[in-house]
């Protein structure tokens, strides 16, 4: 398959259970390149398990996922860590940034992880920095940021190593609403001009609407749900 039709995500026959009970059973998903798909569903269904399967922090009982190409789900402990590093974004509700780095750094530590330069990281980092309307704030901490602004940093740091994929589980949860929608606009914009694809877990019709496609996670399985199209 040419790389530019390889899905960004791909999982096949996906089975996950915990304590003998099957939280995923047979799901399948396919995720274009580019493409934003939102998973909807109640509390325990599944929905941040299946994202922690297809970053590799967690291993699944049978199936297959694949990220841009490489099958996650066959990579040991290591590897996956190291694929994750490089090929995918996290975007969390609660922003996860490091209170003892100032904003550039916090947006730089993936770069570093991924043996760039600290020269060069904090230049990449400045410049995503103003791609998401924060420039002037590289040495900002967290405690003097805004929640809209501290998400703001948690994209960038997202998007600073060009992923194929950026995975984020409720990212506005902790945001008021007009704080979230302008979050969520930019979310939208910004992967999109990155060519990442997205893969959102949400509750929020609001958050969905930033999708191409919503998906439900049940007892059924995983199925296209329009219910929730605004």
């Amino acid at each position: 398959m040419p790389a530019s039709t390889t899905p960004a995500v791909e999982l096949i026959g996906v089975r996950k259970a915990f304590a003998g009970r099957a939280v995923l059973d047979g799901v399948g998903m396919s995720v274009a390149r580019g493409e934003r798909v939102a998973l909807l569903g109640e509390s325990g269904s599944g929905k941040s398990t299946l994202l922690n399967l297809i970053a590799g922090l967690e291993p699944v009982d049978a199936g297959t996922v694949r990220v841009a190409g490489t099958e996650v789900s066959a990579l040991d402990a290591d590897v996956a860590a190291r694929f994750r590093r490089s090929a995918i974004g996290f975007v969390f509700q609660a922003f996860h940034l490091l209170p003892h780095l100032d904003a550039a750094r916090n947006v730089a530590v993936p770069l570093l992880l991924n043996g760039i330069v600290p020269g060069a990281a904090l230049e990449r980092s400045a410049a995503m920095l103003a791609r998401v309307g924060l420039a002037g704030r590289e040495r900002a901490w967290p405690r003097e940021l805004s929640g809209g602004e501290q998400q703001r940093v948690a994209l960038a740091r997202a998007l600073v190593h060009a992923p194929a994929l950026v995975l984020a589980d409720e990212p506005t949860g902790n945001l008021d609403p007009t704080t979230a929608a302008q979050a969520l606009a930019l979310i939208a914009e910004t992967v999109e001009s990155s060519g990442a694809a997205l893969v959102l877990v949400t509750h929020s019709k609001q958050a969905a609407a930033i999708a191409h496609r919503r998906l439900r996670l049940d007892a059924r399985g995983l199925r296209a749900d329009d219910a929730t199209l605004p």
